[in-house]
């Protein structure tokens, strides 16, 4: 008979009873395999909103939503407005009908930044194995730290978790398992501020009766072509032999056959491609003037460029993404002979494909990409557009400015109609 091991969640200390002999807490975790496991998803809870509850007390204990206006989206919400049915990516007019007491505030993204790469530096303290899946989540590899920290992952991990409570003002909740898929799983088990495992003994039984929506990347549409075959739980995939699942639904169904079987053998990796960079604003009111939306491209062009300015790093691809009033989603993309990170240049490359799409339409958002990304290669001119190369240089003088004074220190006439 296996014996499982008690954890206490406020020191971090093992205990031979569910009280810590040596803080006296009944705040206890027991798991007979917790002292073996090394694989953790660290989750901050309702990440936003738990910045700005912690910067303004009076705010603590009422449904919180950070989101864009009334025409915007959902960016996150807070426990309390979930209650109510509001979630992440809900139109805002939606949520606010669901909880209309909600208080709305805009958000500070940059604020959020420098909390989450705080937390970011903390995990990286205890591991060099951190892979980010945002700002506010990551993996740890905790294997091989124990001589470090002559501590279990495990109490490690909540010995984290509890400086960050102190230290940043905010919860995380941790997923503590053998593979990633199942780190993840656990840390959305017990939120807020949860901790939880699962082991190689339970896995299997554990997904079984889970529907198989359960496994990340299974939408509705596929989730509607596993149910067509009469696959509903996850327990239904093991019917199947890998070779059929790969028949049937490719790449994807051969992926949730493993997944199905508690298999995943990614590795944690500190270093994840980035694979675009974007900027995108939604309208308070539905816009089809081509001159005001043209004016508002330039601000997003802008928005995008300096951030690949800022990353150091240069895309061929260009995407316009529109967005109509029925909220029809539009993408349009063109692939340059060289690399670019100028806004002049992603913008007049989205104006002729936004010239191509804005006849006798309203749209309520407008985005620009850059993908297909690498290192600058220098300004290059444009045989159909012999001033290019004079603007290019001209908004690297302008960039120099803008960095000293500030970002609205120089702007364009177009600007100034917004």
């Amino acid at each position: 008979m296996n014996t499982a091991f008690n954890l206490c969640r406020d020191c971090g200390l093992y205990s031979d009873t569910k009280k810590c002999s040596a803080c006296n807490s009944f705040n206890i975790i027991n798991h007979e395999e917790i002292k073996f496991l090394n694989i953790a998803h660290i989750d901050c809870d309702s990440f936003f909103c738990s910045v700005e509850k912690r910067d303004n007390p009076e705010i603590r204990n009422k449904p919180v939503i950070v989101g864009g206006g009334r025409r915007g989206v959902v960016s996150a919400a807070c426990y309390n407005a979930r209650i109510f049915g509001v979630r992440s990516a809900m139109p805002m007019y939606q949520a606010l009908k669901l909880c209309p007491n909600a208080v709305v505030i805009s958000g500070n993204m940059q604020k959020y930044k420098k909390v989450g790469l705080l937390i970011k530096s903390m995990m990286q303290e205890l591991t060099p194995l951190v892979e980010p899946l945002s700002i506010d989540e990551a993996f740890l590899d905790l294997k091989g730290t124990k001589k470090i920290h002559k501590m279990d992952p495990c109490q490690v991990l909540v010995r984290l978790q509890n400086t960050i409570i102190n230290e940043v003002g905010i919860t995380v909740s941790v997923g503590l398992s053998y593979n990633k898929f199942l780190a993840k799983i656990a840390s959305d088990l017990n939120k807020p501020n949860g901790f939880a495992i699962i082991g190689k003994n339970e896995a299997v039984n554990f997904l079984s009766e889970k529907p198989v929506s359960f496994i990340y990347g299974v939408g509705p549409s596929f989730k509607n072509k596993l149910k067509q075959v009469g696959i509903n739980k996850i327990s239904d995939i093991r019917t199947w032999t890998d070779k059929e699942m790969f028949i049937q639904f490719g790449d994807s169904g051969l992926r949730i056959a493993k997944l199905a079987r508690a298999e995943d053998n990614r590795p944690v990796k500190s270093y994840k491609k980035r694979k675009s960079i974007s900027s995108e604003t939604t309208f308070n009111n539905d816009i089809s003037s081509l001159d005001t939306l043209s004016n508002i491209l330039w601000k997003v062009s802008l928005a995008t460029a300096d951030r690949c300015k800022s990353l150091n790093l240069a895309g061929y691809t260009i995407t316009l993404k529109l967005k109509t009033s029925n909220f029809k989603t539009i993408t349009r993309r063109r692939t340059l002979p060289q690399v670019t990170q100028l806004a002049d240049t992603i913008f007049n490359t989205c104006l002729t494909l936004l010239e191509g799409e804005a006849k006798d339409q309203k749209f309520r958002l407008i985005g620009v990409s850059l993908s297909n990304l690498s290192k600058p290669l220098g300004d290059h001119g444009i045989l159909l557009d012999p001033m290019a190369l004079k603007r290019g240089k001209a908004e690297r003088v302008t960039d120099s400015i803008r960095s000293k004074y500030g970002r609205n220190s120089l702007i364009k006439g177009r600007q100034f109609k917004l």
